[in-house]
């Protein structure tokens, strides 16, 4: 009995040790291999959708001044977006010069050659997984992004890549390359979040400080997403187009306003 006592208390302390023992973390290669293929899934189901965007824009300095646009948005696979400008209010100059031109910046992303330039993907980036948290929210991989090439279309930064459905959630770093002589620096934190199963942006926050003081901060919200046609013949848990980070060089405010 002594012996079968000491067994019983052996088993149970190594199913308790095993249980307790956190698991082993993924390589890098294995968090960036699925976030590619689930990027290339997304890509080919999601073929339409609509929604509305708010832009702030609050400028201080020489030219201190403040700007709001309020655009609906449209978006149609491949690479078609078009915006309705439904409301301006503020400075006219910087709506002019700042805001209307990420707009159009957007637009020109989205052709091919400016689009791959623009992606999360290993053509672009060296990356590391350095995390994996545990929230409420999720599971997610937690890694560093390092540009291959050091150009104002790409960040240095982190990502959160959500554990189930391999998607970009949130990604926070500075351009790899200042956008201009009068920029000193600029801070970005870009977020994306589940609609209908198809993970699209929520919010992007900028902050642009200039050389010879100033600064700029841009918050864009986006809400009222209505998915107008997905591929339903194509399995996959959410949808979007591959993780595309806004052009770092029209989020600096120019200093000459």
């Amino acid at each position: 009995m002594a012996a079968s006592t000491v067994l019983v208390l052996a088993l149970a302390l190594a199913s308790s040790a095993q249980d307790g023992a956190p698991q082993r973390q993924p390589s890098t290669d294995f968090v960036v291999k699925n976030l590619m293929q689930a990027n290339a899934r997304r890509a080919a189901a999601l073929r339409s959708y609509q929604g509305k965007r708010f832009y702030r824009l609050d400028y201080t300095g020489l030219f201190g001044g403040h700007a709001e646009l309020q655009v609906e948005a449209s978006y149609r696979a491949p690479n078609e977006k078009n915006f309705r400008i439904v409301s301006e209010t503020g400075s006219k100059l910087l709506i002019r010069q700042v805001l209307l031109k990420l707009l159009q910046s957007e637009r020109e992303a989205q052709e091919e050659k400016n689009r791959k330039a623009l992606e999360i993907s290993p053509a672009n980036y060296i990356f590391n997984l350095a995390n994996t948290e545990h929230t409420a929210d999720g599971d997610f991989y937690v890694l560093t992004v390092k540009p291959k090439s050091k150009s104002k279309f790409v960040y240095n930064g982190t990502i959160w890549v959500d554990a189930k459905d391999f998607a970009v959630t949130r990604m926070e770093g500075a351009p790899a390359s200042n956008p201009s002589f009068w920029v000193k620096n600029v801070e970005v934190q870009y977020q994306w979040a589940k609609f209908s199963g198809y993970w699209l942006p929520v919010s992007n926050h900028s902050v642009t400080n200039v050389r010879w003081g100033g600064k700029a901060v841009l918050n864009i919200t986006y809400s009222d997403y209505r998915i107008t046609a997905g591929n339903e013949g194509i399995p996959v848990k959410s949808a979007e187009k591959n993780p595309v980070l806004p052009d770092p060089s029209n989020l600096a405010v120019p200093p000459h306003f």
